[in-house]
């Protein structure tokens, strides 16, 4: 580029050379999505099979795989998701279902994994969510279900107990705290809002930097911003989109205690997806209370030569000291190893429920 294109003019005229290719073959792509949704009408689909999420995940891989630079394989993927969210909307407009209020890390997760050519639904609580997928008003919800420094999160957990959805996907994001104000004045602030995990993921920071006001827990971290936005004597800890939702300035951004905290979000449906050829698929199991009873429990994961990413046990609700476990394991429920030692489980479980197998993350 720089050998062959040495003055402004040229390059900025290859600039507009490039542009033209890429707008044409972007509207090609797109009349592509929309022969595809002719032919599974035509074939009697039902609307649920306009999004695959295997598909998606496949396309994203091959984009990571052949990139070349100088872009960042994330950002390209970003691009990639993007344009595949624009050409789904021309097959089926999508909603999408999220813990909210807009700015919350669901809704950056949500749109991390949909794209922004969706329309998100915000819901006060993650119960409300499930409810919505399972009457089918949204196509999909998101939930979080573990972050790397405070664990998981049980209400999501305990939700599947009767819940018919199926786990469609996950979503790893890498969460990034900002202290966020009206004015921008620490002085005149007199209290700390934000969601009790952000209060926990940011203990270190503000006890040396703001160690002498309250710290009040809300029930999400964009709350905690609307009520900055709306009261000059709170700061919240959020994020930089929720200061762009709230009009709000950033004092100081980064302040998790962990570099690499990462929150885990999984989208539900009702779709189960096909194998991707990276996929995980996640359980439910209780055993007797007896001696051994795990091990017995685990033994044919181990046998299928399966690796378990998760386990984590509730209280059953059945009895007092009654647990059942979930549990994460890497492969497919089509994979014949897995689904070996699925058929080996319902002879040692006393509950066994396949939650759901889909694509590992990809980013």
């Amino acid at each position: 580029m720089t050998t062959k294109y040495t003055k402004l003019p040229q390059i900025r005229e290859r600039i507009d050379q490039l542009d033209d290719q890429i707008q044409k073959l972007i509207n090609e792509r797109a009349e592509c999505a929309q022969a595809v949704a002719e032919v599974k009408l035509k074939s009697g689909d039902t609307e649920a099979d306009f999004y695959r999420p295997e598909r998606e995940a496949q396309v994203l891989r091959k984009v990571l795989e052949r990139n070349k630079g100088p872009l960042s394989g994330e950002e390209m993927a970003r691009l990639f998701r993007e344009i595949m969210s624009a050409c789904l909307a021309l097959e089926q407009p999508m909603r999408i279902a999220f813990l909210g209020p807009e700015g919350t890390y669901t809704h950056d997760a949500a749109l991390k994994h949909f794209g922004h050519s969706v329309t998100t639904v915000p819901h006060n609580s993650i119960d409300e969510i499930f409810r919505d997928v399972e009457a089918g008003f949204s196509h999909y919800g998101v939930v979080p279900i573990e972050n790397s420094t405070e664990g998981v999160v049980n209400h999501t957990l305990d939700m599947f107990f009767n819940s018919p959805l199926q786990i469609s996907g996950e979503v790893e994001l890498r969460i990034h705290h900002c202290l966020l104000s009206k004015n921008g004045d620490l002085g005149k602030v007199k209290k700390v809002c934000a969601h009790q995990q952000a209060l926990a993921q940011c203990r270190e920071w503000l006890d040396e930097n703001l160690k002498a006001l309250p710290r009040i827990a809300v029930n999400s971290n964009a709350m905690a911003a609307r009520m900055a936005a709306d009261d000059e004597d709170v700061v919240a800890i959020a994020s930089k989109t929720a200061a762009e939702l709230y009009d709000l300035n950033v004092i100081a951004c980064n302040i998790e205690d962990e570099p690499d905290n990462t929150t885990r979000f999984l989208i539900i449906g009702r779709q189960a997806p096909a194998p991707s050829g990276r996929d995980k698929t996640s359980l439910l199991l209780s055993t007797p209370n007896r001696p051994g009873g795990l091990n017995n429990l685990l033994k044919p994961l181990g046998d299928a030569g399966l690796s378990m990413t998760r386990i984590e046990s509730r209280p059953s609700r059945r009895a007092m000291w009654d647990y059942v476990f979930f549990i994460d394991i890497e492969g497919h429920k089509e994979d014949n190893n897995v689904a070996a030692a699925l058929n080996a489980l319902e002879d040692r479980a006393s509950i066994l429920r396949v939650l759901g197998s889909y694509p590992i993350a990809v980013l």
